[in-house]
């Protein structure tokens, strides 16, 4: 048992409850955004930029929680750092373009995405379910890829397109979250 891949699966492990949070936020977002298709760009704007804040500030907890007991704590902690970045970008320039945030929500996915998929596989052999994050992580790269290829695709489909992305990741990490918490459990039995 490789003891990096154990001490990163403990700090998720330790706080589940945030991937669990983070997930939630990720589903309401994306529903949010499906109900109301046509709210202007500049509602849009604040309503990514506080998900994804919020996503980041629940990143930066669950990796400063871990950062006494483990060493690698700052691979969550870069990812969160993203997320917060890209929220606070949001936020600072609300009246940017439609064109420019989709280019802060593709950098920002792309770059989770691919955090998320070496966390997944450096995982792999430590808790059941890694493909979850892979998976999570892939999803982040394609849809970054696609709103880098498409970026005129439109306002609403924009939307939508988002909400799904948001949906689809929070189910994610929702079973993740779900999988991280067994996996603590069956650590404190053993």
């Amino acid at each position: 048992m490789n003891s990096i891949e154990t001490r990163l699966a403990s700090i998720l492990s330790l706080t589940w409850w945030v991937l669990m949070l983070r997930g939630v936020l990720a589903i309401v977002f994306g529903v949010l955004t499906w109900r109301q298709p046509e709210i202007s760009v500049t509602l849009l704007i604040l309503f990514f930029g506080a998900y994804i804040l919020a996503d980041g500030v629940l990143g930066v907890y669950s990796a400063v929680a871990g950062r006494k007991d483990h060493d690698d704590w700052w691979v969550l902690l870069i990812w969160a750092l993203i997320s917060v970045g890209v929220g606070i970008l949001t936020f600072l320039a609300p009246g940017i373009t439609a064109l420019a945030l989709l280019f802060y929500i593709a950098i920002w996915a792309i770059a989770t995405g691919v955090l998320q998929i070496l966390a997944g596989i450096r995982l792999r052999k430590q808790i059941q379910g890694e493909w979850l994050l892979i998976l999570g992580g892939l999803a982040s790269v394609i849809f970054g890829v696609f709103m880098m290829a498409q970026p005129v695709a439109g306002a609403l489909a924009m939307a939508w397109l988002i909400a799904l992305y948001a949906v689809l990741f929070g189910v994610l990490l929702v079973l993740l979250a779900l999988r991280v918490r067994a996996f603590g459990q069956q650590v404190k039995q053993a």
